[in-house]
């Protein structure tokens, strides 16, 4: 099968190829995937290139522990182990697993995957699980958000952001999404109470005041957030620059941690877990209409490298989808 691997950190379009590589067998306990669509997350180009460096403690210090790719994919069953009573042939199923980036995939059957909404496409379904699930755990499970909440979603056009103002919403919160010019009338479109374009107004100088601030532009400092927030609000830190090539967005998150030791506020940072809990969390949302996924564009499998390089050169609206 074709699969993207790269076995050298660097510039998407330098390290990553389209191989030939031995098709995947499924264990007793596996479902083997036959690939529709694959889609881009910030991760993925940071594993690409490398950075921040010190996760190559973790990535490989040298050269990348594991070549293959990709984590998002949707699919249509081939075939399934002996103990799977869940799935079978035929069944279209999105999830996520690593080398998402291939014809085909093999997962656990009872990981991160679950059945895809039949009204979904490969392509919406495939944009999914990394960036929706993310913006899921920040809101209800790290910010603790409540019906009735007054939430910003701090970047609200990427991947992470277009997700975390539909499931605010869902979970009953008064949303206020921080975006770009361009991007105004697609946080309105997806349920966005209030819109503040940056270019012309800085939120934080703002009268409104918020129970919950989930960051994932991280272009603000925590006292700058802290103007705006309620005496025991949350500040959820998902992303942050990347200028920083030892620590990337991780200079951010620590800048904003220790700045919150001595609020009355508090700041918490995570790294999403993709679960088959909230995977079908996820399809829920999308079957009762509260959920979809803005497409900024789409790349067939042999131009991943190109896919990736555009998740890196920044500011995608919503998420870059791989076709297979």
């Amino acid at each position: 099968m074709r699969a993207a691997v790269r076995e050298r950190y660097g510039v998407p379009t330098h390290v990553v190829e389209l191989r030939e590589i031995e098709k995947p067998t499924p264990g007793d306990d596996e479902v083997l995937v036959r690939v529709r669509a694959a889609s881009a997350n910030i991760s993925d180009w940071y594993d690409v290139v490398g950075r921040p460096r010190v996760a190559r403690f973790q990535t490989g210090l040298r050269k990348p522990k594991e070549p293959r790719l990709g984590t998002d994919y949707a699919g249509v069953v081939e075939a399934v182990g002996k103990d799977v009573t869940e799935f079978g042939p035929g069944d279209e199923v999105f999830g996520g697993r690593t080398g998402a980036y291939a014809d085909y995939v093999v997962a656990k059957a009872e990981r991160a995957i679950v059945h895809k909404p039949a009204s979904a496409s490969f392509e919406v379904a495939a944009a999914m699980p990394v960036a929706a699930i993310t913006a899921l755990q920040a809101l209800r499970d790290k910010g603790g958000l409540q019906p009735g909440h007054n939430v910003v979603i701090h970047g609200a056009s990427g991947g992470v952001g277009t997700y975390a103002v539909q499931i605010a919403k869902a979970l009953g919160g008064d949303v206020t999404a921080v975006c770009s010019t361009p991007n105004v009338e697609i946080a309105r479109s997806l349920g966005a109470d209030e819109v503040v374009d940056y270019t012309l107004e800085d939120f934080t100088k703002g009268e409104r005041r918020y129970d919950l601030l989930v960051d994932i532009a991280g272009t603000r400092s925590f006292r700058q957030l802290r103007r705006v927030l309620k005496p025991n609000a949350t500040v959820v830190v998902v992303g942050g620059r990347r200028k920083n090539r030892l620590l990337g967005p991780l200079a951010h998150v620590v800048a904003t941690m220790l700045a919150a030791v001595f609020a009355s506020q508090k700041a918490t940072f995570f790294i999403a877990k993709l679960t088959k809990g909230d995977m079908e969390t996820i399809r829920e949302l999308f079957e009762a209409g509260t959920l979809t996924s803005v497409i900024d564009s789409s790349y067939p499998l042999d131009q991943v490298a190109d896919a990736l390089a555009h998740m890196g050169a920044g500011h995608p609206r919503g998420k870059i989808v791989i076709t297979v």
